[in-house]
């Protein structure tokens, strides 16, 4: 499964990023249906449904050609992560900074597991919040995700 995923990711995302989208992620998951490639994508505009068919169409006779699954059967999507994805890539954290977030961490710390505050920083080691006026930083690998707060 991996080796899908890095196929996709060196030849397919390019073109995809040529279209002028950024991709998010390449999942490749067995689901109820069978395996599953899913491209997701994302642009400073939001994606649309159009946005999904114009890239698929782009990337369809791409992945006919390189076969990534020998032959195995797939059912391939575009998809946009949505405004609640977790922030994974440096760009959700840079997207994210100075907007209120929320941290889930694997386990509870002062009998807390989830800690919500605006973004202060960020880098490969850990994540800094205002939480409580207060700036708290988490190591990356004791978090679980970390989605935007999305309010109306």
């Amino acid at each position: 499964m991996a080796k899908v995923k890095q196929i996709c990711e060196e030849k397919v995302c390019p073109i995809i990023e040529e279209m002028g989208y950024e991709v998010v992620e390449v999942e490749y998951a067995k689901k109820s249906d069978g395996m599953n490639l899913t491209f997701f994508i994302d642009c400073e505009k939001g994606v649309e449904i159009d946005d999904c068919e114009k890239v698929a169409r782009a990337i369809d006779p791409v992945l006919e050609e390189l076969n990534p699954t020998d032959d195995k059967p797939y059912i391939m999507s575009v998809s946009s992560p949505g405004i609640d994805r977790p922030l994974k890539t440096e760009r959700d954290f840079s997207r994210n900074m100075g907007k209120e977030i929320e941290i889930t961490l694997f386990s509870k710390i002062d009998g807390k597991k989830v800690f919500k505050g605006e973004l202060l920083s960020f880098d490969k080691e850990k994540v800094t919040i205002n939480f409580k006026e207060q700036p708290l930083s988490f190591e990356r690998t004791k978090i679980a995700h970390i989605v935007p707060v999305i309010k109306f």
